[in-house]
């Protein structure tokens, strides 16, 4: 998930994240719990969700407080590794 252009961050930073994959029932739960390993700050109660309008898939954000660009970077390789997420930006 390496793009040619990459945009200076002054870290720590706020950082916002969207998660978007097939709508099931855990997926909330899910993305909560993978972007806590990364982020343990931040509560699920800060995450808001979203289901398209056909109901096929579901979006989760968030804004996280980025400590780095390595953390940030292990964070879109784990979500990028899970085969139930479609998109992560």
């Amino acid at each position: 998930m390496d793009n040619d252009f990459t945009p200076e961050l002054n870290f720590p930073c706020e950082y916002p994240i969207k998660v978007i994959g097939q709508d099931a029932e855990d997926f909330f739960d899910f993305v909560v719990e993978l972007v806590s390993r990364h982020a343990p700050e931040v509560m699920p109660h800060e995450f808001s969700v979203n289901r398209s309008s056909g109901g096929k898939y579901t979006s989760v954000s968030v804004t996280i407080i980025a400590e780095s660009r390595e953390q940030v970077s292990a964070l879109y390789k784990e979500m990028g590794e899970h085969k139930r997420i479609k998109v992560a930006f």
